[in-house]
């Protein structure tokens, strides 16, 4: 089973500091609202499949096939649950017939520049899928324990059921710090879908856990990065996952300071 996930993160009309976490390196992922809209015109105007939703799977055990010639299912997915997503971003996915997943790290829920309870219930309300990205946002989560990983997951599941009114079982990880160990954590928590930074297409099992990769789209990617993940342009996936691998060499390298310099050293398109 394969699917082309994209990872958004806020978008703001003038001010980075208008929608979820507040600091340079959080700046380096949030799209101005015109920078949003373009990579959304590139995906309509290859006639994407309606994107898929993580629910889809977990009824039927399989992704939806494609017409001929649309290639594999795509998914939209925002991280941090900035408040953007539903003041700008579930809107204009909506004009276009599309619903997307929004990850909610939940100690912050109600705070400024980020959702509230009642935001969340209405865009559940409106076909969004609400997941979890852990409760408080570790700076490196797979430097955890697996006792606080699994506190992570498990505090942030529970608040969102109690907003929600019903299961929450899908996640995203904070910060792309994936390990076996997140994997199993999520799992003992009561998550079966994973959602992680790595840019591949393939859903892999682990744990009874289905893991999902994405392809990120940040501040200074072509207009049309969204598309050419879709539709597979050359060197497009391909220079994806060859940054995503050298920042997994070196994020145990430096530690704490890679958040403060990798931008300059290893992202492309900068």
């Amino acid at each position: 089973m394969r699917v082309v996930s994209l990872l958004f993160h806020d978008v703001y009309a003038s001010d980075p500091r208008e929608s979820g976490f507040r600091s340079p390196g959080a700046d380096r992922y949030k799209l101005t609202v015109p920078a949003f809209e373009a990579q959304l015109d590139g995906l309509a105007a290859v006639d994407v499949e309606t994107p898929w939703l993580a629910h889809d799977l977990l009824r039927s055990s399989e992704l939806p096939s494609p017409e001929p010639g649309c290639g594999i299912p795509a998914a939209i997915t925002f991280d941090d649950g900035g408040e953007s997503y539903y003041t700008v971003a579930a809107d204009r996915l909506e004009a276009l017939d599309w619903r997307g997943h929004c990850f909610v790290t939940t100690d912050f829920i109600g705070q400024r520049g980020f959702l509230t309870p009642a935001q969340l219930r209405e865009l559940d309300a409106r076909g969004h899928m609400i997941g979890s990205h852990s409760a408080s946002h570790p700076a490196r989560f797979n430097s955890l324990t697996l006792v606080e990983m699994r506190a992570e997951w498990s505090d942030s599941r529970q608040k969102l059921e109690d907003v929600l009114g019903h299961a929450v079982t899908v996640a995203s990880v904070p910060g792309g710090y994936f390990s076996d160990n997140v994997a199993r954590a999520a799992a003992d928590a009561g998550l079966r879908v994973l959602f992680t930074s790595e840019p591949t297409t393939r859903i892999v099992e682990a744990h009874d856990l289905l893991l999902i990769g994405r392809f990120t789209i940040r501040r200074g990617h072509p207009p049309d990065a969204a598309r050419r993940f879709v539709v597979a342009t050359p060197w497009a996936r391909c220079g994806a996952w060859v940054g995503w691998n050298a920042k997994a060499l070196v994020k145990p390298v430096l530690g704490a300071s890679y958040a403060r310099i990798a931008d300059w050293i290893l992202e492309p398109n900068r």
